[in-house]
């Protein structure tokens, strides 16, 4: 493959940053362009839910990189531009002002859209937490009330019910799920999780669905379970997921899936690649379709794009990775911890809250856990996960 004139890459958060970097690294002369919808300099997610949200750090500290090192990357950078469009044969990109951009290559680096709750969108007071605007306007909200509910019990929710105790706010926690984190976890760490938040204040409406959102003049004034209780509120987080931001790619000639789907060098179609939450991507060691939402492997899949960029014929075959910290809690998960896998402690002992622990299914470890003990999770991915490889789905 002849190394591309001019590569443009559709967002510029960290998997679409990190590939104009590792373009550069691996040699890349040529022509740069980040597309992307929001106008801010590029900048990190995982601390929205936590130091941003808490104002333990003003916005620009939570910036990738300076305004410098940008320029010294010498791409163009062209901000407050959304995507609608893409040609997939033609690599041509359509934006929402109709101006039209050609690349040699095209890598889709456009993330996730949060989902909501129906009826959410005419309610003042309910709030999503995708990106920095939504993590300063909801900061500004729990500054201005007392009562916060947060709808999910996820990786997300978990951190932002944690952040909002930590500012003394009355929290309650509903979702579908009997854990948080269960669905991730399983029922021993995410039960174990559960009780920590309960600890700390947080009131537990889990094993529930939301019915509605209440509301007067316009705005939210509560959450209605199905069970009929209502849960008040100054403020609500809808924190039910994500969705691969792929409806601008409709009629694209791509195949569209959950997310976009891509081979096990990343590629979607000749000349256009995916990376981090949007893409689906072949894994060769575990053989089936992956799509990891995760700040790790945004920044691990933009060195293989990258380099089969530049004619490499590399596979993307990652160990996954994910961590989260809620109060003094450090998870860090590797491999693929399942909530049907048999959990054992391998370290430590939860009682005492710092543990690590195996996943196995089918006789075989699947994942391994640290909880506040980061070095040992570390030293039982090595031993366990590396050789064998994860088995097959």
């Amino acid at each position: 493959m002849t190394a591309p004139g001019h590569v443009l890459i559709v967002g510029a958060s960290a998997a679409g940053l990190s590939t104009a970097e590792a373009l550069r690294r691996n040699g890349h002369q040529g022509r740069l362009t980040l597309l992307d919808a929001e106008p801010h300099l590029p900048y990190d997610r995982p601390p929205l839910s936590k130091q941003v949200l808490a104002g333990a750090w003003e916005p620009e500290r939570a910036r990738l990189r300076g305004q410098a090192q940008l320029e010294a990357l010498g791409a163009e950078f062209v901000r407050g531009e959304a995507a609608v469009a893409l040609d997939a044969a033609e690599r041509a990109v359509v934006t929402a002002s109709g101006r039209v951009l050609r690349g040699d290559a095209v890598v889709i680096a456009t993330g996730l859209t949060p989902c909501r709750l129906p009826g959410q969108d005419g309610l003042a007071g309910v709030h999503v937490l995708r990106g920095l605007d939504d993590a300063l306007a909801l900061r500004t909200r729990l500054t201005a009330g007392t009562r916060l509910v947060v709808v999910g019990e996820g990786v997300l929710g978990g951190e932002i019910a944690a952040t909002a105790r930590g500012l003394d706010l009355e929290v309650t926690l509903a979702g579908m799920g009997h854990a948080v984190l269960g669905d991730q976890l399983g029922a021993e760490v995410g039960g174990l999780l559960t009780r920590t938040h309960a600890e700390r204040g947080v009131r537990l409406r889990l094993g529930a669905a939301v019915d509605a959102l209440t509301g007067e003049t316009g705005r939210v004034t509560g959450v209605r379970l199905a069970g009929g209780e209502l849960l008040p509120a100054d403020a609500v987080v809808v924190a039910v997921g994500c969705r691969p931001a792929t409806g601008w790619l409709e009629g694209s000639g791509l195949t569209l899936g959950d997310g976009v789907e891509c081979d096990a060098r990343c590629r979607a179609a000749e000349g256009v690649y995916a990376v981090g939450d949007v893409a689906s991507f072949v894994h060769e060691g575990l053989g089936r379709r992956l799509r990891l939402e995760n700040r790790t492997n945004a920044t691990e899949q933009a060195q293989t794009v990258a380099a089969n960029i530049l004619g490499a014929d590399r596979p993307y075959a990652p160990i996954p990775y994910f961590w989260t910290d809620q109060y003094d809690v450090k998870i860090q998960a590797h491999g693929l911890p399942s909530p049907v896998a048999e959990v054992t402690i391998a370290e430590g002992d939860p009682e005492q809250r710092r543990f690590a622990a195996l996943y196995r299914e089918d006789g075989r470890v699947t994942g391994v856990l640290g909880w506040n003990m980061p070095k040992q999770a570390r030293l039982l991915r090595q031993r366990t996960l590396a050789t064998p490889p994860l088995p097959p789905a």
